[in-house]
């Protein structure tokens, strides 16, 4: 028997049946995109557990340690600061006097054999002077550094003896300081002792932790310098300088601290 349909129950089948496809069509497509994330975020966790699980075999267990090496040597040269101070009613008078002073100084110390070069201007000050209860200058003062410095240790102090006698009352010493030149033989010991100071730490850690003590990693220095000082005098005068100044060299020590890290086996 042939079933008829009116237009609007075949507008309603025809729709009902759009939407089906519809659904199913949806369906599919969201399960297949839901498969491919799934995939690529399994590939993405097993990388990065690979990578942290080789991090260890790349980086190692390392130890940091540092080390000090020292030594010691006698000085060599001094250094020597001195000076004049001169006073007077002007300031070309006052300033007359320092120059005739310190050209006095400068001849004394050349024909004693310091060397042009070693003999340094290192200040120069003009100022005015005043009486306790009025404003304006009365004088003026005028004060003349030098820097010297003497290589041969044996005659230093009659070197300073002479040149503190050219300068007369004017002279004012202000301090002196002993050195070594030519450190490097100095420096390559305490270097050595620094390193051998640190890998012997190191094998100490290394045998306590019951591990193979590896290869340097990396290294890194630090130097300092450790001057035994020699206490500043001053000296104002010709009759200080009756007899050459007594000079003892003493020690000086070069001290190197090096940070090492070892790897352990």
């Amino acid at each position: 028997m042939a079933v008829q349909f009116s237009s609007t129950q075949r507008a309603v089948a025809v729709g009902v049946a759009s939407a089906g496809l519809l659904i199913g069509a949806f369906t599919l497509g969201a399960g297949r995109g839901s498969a491919a994330p799934g995939t690529a975020g399994g590939a993405t966790g097993n990388a990065a557990l690979t990578a942290t699980a080789a991090a260890p075999a790349q980086g190692g267990t390392r130890i940091t340690v540092t080390g000090t090496g020292n030594a010691s040597g006698v000085p060599n040269q001094l250094a020597l600061s001195m000076g004049v101070q001169t006073s007077g009613t002007s300031v070309a008078a006052a300033l007359r006097q320092a120059n005739s002073a310190v050209r006095s100084i400068t001849a004394v110390l050349r024909r004693s054999g310091v060397a042009a070069p070693d003999i340094q201007t290192s200040g120069l000050s003009i100022y005015p002077s005043y009486s306790a209860d009025s404003g304006i200058p009365n004088g003026y003062q005028v004060s003349e550094q030098l820097t010297i410095t003497l290589r041969r240790l044996s005659v230093a102090g009659s070197q300073i003896s002479a040149a503190v006698h050219a300068g007369g009352n004017a002279t004012v010493i202000d301090g002196v300081s002993l050195n070594m030149s030519g450190t490097s033989t100095l420096m390559a010991a305490a270097r050595a002792k620094a390193v051998a100071d640190a890998k012997a730490k190191a094998t100490a850690y290394a045998r306590a932790l019951g591990r193979p003590l590896g290869p340097v990693v990396s290294m890194s220095e630090t130097q300092v310098t450790q001057p035994y000082p020699v206490p500043e005098f001053a000296a104002s005068g010709a009759a200080r300088a009756a007899s050459p100044v007594p000079v003892h060299p003493g020690t000086q020590q070069r001290s190197v601290t090096v940070t090492v890290i070892f790897a352990l086996g």
